[in-house]
């Protein structure tokens, strides 16, 4: 902007980050110190973490949680490691931007200490990627770093700053205002368009003609904040509702039409509700082979009405699809308009309702059990009833998801889970990005022992900047979700079969004590819930090490029998 008095570019990018609404940034040292200075004296928190996949997942929790972008540093040499970091929140659409140091360009190419091209490794985890030469390039790439990050389907954005600490950046002069757009401070998504009234009304006339309507709900139906709308459509239409992982909780869940996680990851009577439509509602879902069940959940060849705010989604899995380009609140507000209040057979809704409530009752046993080692199902139930009516619920991937997403009830109206998208030992980084975000709500991590390993240094962080989760450790000693697998490919060869998935026993109420922290062992069902009512008690991480049954199973999705 001409006639702004010129500052440094750590002065320019301290500035723009506060200015939008930062309130912590997650970094490893050595890089942008300068700038890390200028964010101390504006009160933006700077998180030191151990790793710098921990601060990429610690960032990631923090953007889910806030609805805008979070910001992660790495020096050159760390960035390999930042860009592995950035795959969660890729697959996961979560508005993250890295800022990485690189050696000069006239270093490139010759072999330069600890240095190899940065590009090809962000170009796959990424909406965006650029190299900034000089300072004054910073005020252009950042908006376009955050416009990416936040638009569309959000997902990574990246830096690369000349410089190895970016020091060539810092000390560069920068003629323009800090960026602020009003824009990127709110929550997502930024823009919300909607489809033509022509398209609205196609879509709303297929749904009323079809009477059994199942609706599939995902991360983007969550990020747009849609579930009063969701849920208005789902009761006009007496359309059960399953969600993907990333749409869990997105209605109450005890709600007469929710119908729990469809896909490889589903309690079984939600894939047979999904499988049981005429028709197939996508809301903000990618259909991808999970939440499918690798495309067979529903059938490939069902009819399918799709909203999403990226066009290049709509019909990608299912040819036989509708395509609503949309934000998911505004488009299902039109719909429900559309739609109207004419009588409708709730007959479908009523199966599916009564399917859902006979496996609850099935089920019931097991979340009650009394036995030692303690069942997984009884930790879910004791966490349902501890969660705070505004918690949030991180978990990790793999058996911590299937548990928490098939049998940890969420209230649908200030409650929020939270699950990584793949990536093994995500969720206690990111549930500490994730209480930043939200100081005064209570955080649940639900970890099992094989992913807390990952991440274990991070406790230290935790404690030096008193920031204060449940990291409840589902400890089963072994990777739980593979052990049957394993023993079964094992058969009668000679060999030890736990000398590849089974590790420990570690008691981690332990190690807390030498991280400075508190911990719980809890090795009965009894103590499960007092010692987690002692845990949200506390205004510090605790861990709450449950020594769980390997040999138990989680639920088991249902297929359709092969013809």
């Amino acid at each position: 902007m001409a006639g702004t008095e010129p500052i440094t570019g750590a002065e320019f990018f301290a500035r723009s980050l506060a200015a939008n609404g930062t309130t912590h940034v997650f970094f490893i040292d050595a890089v942008l110190r300068r700038t890390l200075i200028e964010l101390g004296t504006l009160g933006v928190t700077r998180v030191l973490g151990h790793s710098e996949k921990a601060v990429a997942y610690m960032a990631d929790g923090y953007a889910r949680i806030a609805g805008r972008p979070a910001v992660c540093f790495a020096q050159s040499v760390g960035a390999a490691n930042l860009a592995s970091g950035l795959q969660d929140a890729y697959l996961a659409n979560t508005p993250v931007i890295a800022f990485t140091g690189r050696k000069p360009p006239a270093m490139q190419h010759r072999n330069a200490y600890q240095e190899i091209p940065h590009q090809p490794m962000f170009s796959s985890v990424t909406k965006f990627s650029a190299f900034v030469d000089s300072a004054a390039e910073m005020p252009r790439l950042m908006r376009q770093a955050f416009r990416e990050s936040m638009t569309g389907s959000p997902g990574p954005a990246h830096l690369d700053l000349n410089g190895l600490q970016a020091d060539v950046i810092e000390l560069g002069m920068v003629s323009e205002a800090p960026v602020a757009e009003p824009a990127f401070q709110m929550t997502m998504p930024p823009h919300r368009p909607t489809p033509s009234d022509d398209d609205i009304a196609r879509a709303a006339a297929t749904l009323r003609a079809t009477k059994k309507v199942t609706i599939v709900a995902g991360t983007g139906a969550m990020q747009s904040g849609a579930g009063q709308e969701l849920l208005a459509l789902a009761e006009a239409l007496h359309a059960p509702v399953a969600t993907s992982l990333g749409g869990r909780g997105i209605i109450p869940t005890r709600h007469r039409l929710s119908v729990g996680c469809a896909g490889n990851y589903a309690a079984p009577p939600t894939n047979q509700i999904v499988h049981a439509a005429e028709l197939v509602l996508f809301v903000g879902c990618h259909t991808g082979d999970q939440v499918t069940h690798t495309w067979r959940i529903p059938a490939i060849d069902t009819p399918c009405v799709q909203i999403d705010i990226d066009p290049r989604e709509l019909g990608r899995s299912y040819p036989n699809t509708l395509g609503l380009m949309g934000d998911p609140k505004a488009t299902l507000a039109k719909l429900v308009d559309a739609i109207g209040k004419s009588s409708r057979d709730s007959g479908f809704g009523d199966w599916a309702a009564g399917v859902m409530s006979a496996w609850r009752q099935d089920r019931a046993p097991f979340m009650a059990n009394g036995s030692v080692p303690i069942w997984p199902d009884r930790l879910c139930d004791e966490i349902t009833r501890a969660l705070p009516h505004d918690g949030i619920l991180v978990a990790d991937t793999g058996y911590s998801s299937i548990w928490s997403s098939s049998l940890i009830e969420l209230n649908g109206e200030g409650q929020t889970y939270l699950r990584a998208a793949g990536s093994l030992g995500w969720s206690f980084p990111a549930a500490l990005g994730a209480k930043c975000a939200a100081p005064n709500r209570k955080v649940i991590c639900w970890s099992g022992d094989g992913a807390i390993y990952y991440h274990l240094t991070e406790l230290e962080t935790a404690k030096r900047r008193g920031i204060a989760v449940v990291l409840v450790i589902n400890n089963n000693s072994g990777f739980g979700q593979g052990w049957p697998n394993i023993q079964r490919q094992q058969g009668n060869k000679p060999g030890d079969v736990r000398e590849l998935v089974r590790f420990g026993p570690t008691n981690f109420a332990d190690v807390a004590r030498v991280f400075g922290l508190r911990g719980i062992r809890v090795e009965d069902p009894s103590q499960i819930q007092p010692a987690l009512k002692d845990a949200l008690a506390s205004d510090e991480t605790v861990i709450v090490d449950v020594a769980t049954d390997i040999d138990c199973r989680a639920p088991e999705p249902w297929l359709p029998q092969a013809s």
